[in-house]
């Protein structure tokens, strides 16, 4: 399969990547989505009513804004960052919550369920619950749940129960299973809005559709302010969905270079990171074939990052493909990169991004000296929910 193509196979694979590794249970949900999105896609109501609610609940088109002062203290590319920052809820996640929660809404669902690390997935999850009148229930990992704090009380606020996640390494990992064993269990009345392009298809292509509006966008704002397009793209990788909404669109530029920033924590050697391109190997998780970090036995390891919402085993199916073929690099930061990146931005732009975007300034913050061109940088969030976190190991 080409890299260049918009779907997967008919059983969900990019290339080797991919697939439908769920129970029986849950089998016939995911070919009623799948069809049911199918539909949607062609729908041009669907379209029209998402397009509306992008722009008038969530706050679309989010602007390209250059970095002026970034660009002049590191010297060499100039650099723009996408502001998924300014989004309602705070973040990129927005984007697919509302596509989902249509979909929902046409399937004739009126429980929601969501998993959440950093917590803007799940807010994201709330909102949309709130402003379709679902009932939402939002799993989240007990040790996420006291570093995102504020997101926590935000869902709440919303009308969300947030249910602690306490087995295992207790992050965001354990908050999928608990959603998927909630979902095996009310299938009949409940649709799961999965935050990021990873799980059992149709979700990787969904999800990526749904974000494709980042890149649609900038693509447009940078012909418009530069006459040209860029020499470098780059946007942190968890599961992948922000990075693969701003890649998608350029995929057929060759001139445009694409590089996803992944979770190095406390560096690769230590054994305490989430790089799976790093120390990974491939293995199924969670409903997909991919790239994770796991034993030579296939037991999952433990993750590390100062970030929850990167601090996940595995990562999106068609990034693995898109690295196989060459097309993106994928490279880390460490935690220590990705705080003083956080510090910098919020210092010299008075911009505080998300601890997960930082990564991807970091990474910016790296190549930009040694490069004459033009860079996007996804700020796929803002810092509100970080600062307490950081404070502690900055201040």
């Amino acid at each position: 399969m080409s890299a260049l193509e918009t779907v997967p196979d008919a059983a969900g694979h990019f290339g080797p990547y991919g697939g439908m590794f769920v129970p029986e249970t849950l089998m016939t949900a995911l070919h009623e989505l799948s069809a049911e999105y199918a539909r949607a896609r062609c729908d041009k109501r669907f379209s029209a009513e998402l397009d509306s609610l992008l722009r008038d609940f969530a706050g679309r088109p989010t602007p390209l804004y250059l970095a002026e002062r970034l660009t002049e203290k590191l010297g060499g590319a100039k650099i723009y960052l996408k502001r998924e920052d300014l989004l309602h809820t705070g973040a990129h996640k927005i984007n697919n919550a509302l596509g989902q929660v249509l979909l929902a809404r046409r399937m004739g669902k009126k429980r929601i369920i969501a998993e959440t690390g950093a917590g803007q997935h799940g807010v994201a999850t709330a909102t949309v619950a709130a402003r379709f009148g679902f009932e939402c229930v939002v799993y989240m990992g007990a040790v996420d749940m006291e570093r995102q704090a504020l997101n926590v009380a935000r869902m709440r606020f919303l009308g969300a129960t947030v249910v602690p996640v306490t087995a295992g390494q207790a992050t965001l990992k354990e908050a999928i299973n608990e959603a998927m064993r909630d979902w095996v269990t009310n299938v009949r009345t409940t649709h799961y809005i999965l935050g990021t392009v990873y799980g059992s298809h149709p979700y990787p292509m969904m999800v990526r559709d749904f974000h494709r509006v980042i890149g649609i966008e900038a693509r447009r704002q940078i012909l418009e302010k530069e006459g040209r397009l860029p020499d470098l793209l780059v946007a942190c990788v968890g599961g992948g969905s922000n990075a693969i909404g701003l890649f998608h669109p350029f995929l057929e530029d060759e001139s445009v270079k694409m590089v996803g920033v992944e979770a190095g924590g406390e560096g690769i050697v230590s054994g305490k990171h989430a790089a799976r391109f790093q120390g990974g190997r491939l293995g199924v998780l969670q409903g997909a074939k991919s790239w994770l970090l796991a034993d030579e036995n296939g037991q999952i390891q433990l993750t590390h990052s100062v970030s929850a919402g990167l601090d996940y085993a595995a990562v999106g199916p068609e990034h693995c493909l898109l690295r196989d073929q060459g097309r993106v690099q994928y490279d880390y930061a460490t935690d220590d990169q990705a705080l003083e990146a956080f510090r910098t931005l919020s210092r010299i732009e008075g911009i505080i991004p998300a601890l997960e975007s930082a990564h991807a300034i970091a990474h910016v913050m790296k190549v930009a000296p040694g490069m004459d061109g033009i860079i996007i940088a996804n700020l796929s969030g803002r810092g509100d929910k970080d600062v307490a976190q950081a404070a502690e190991m900055l201040l």
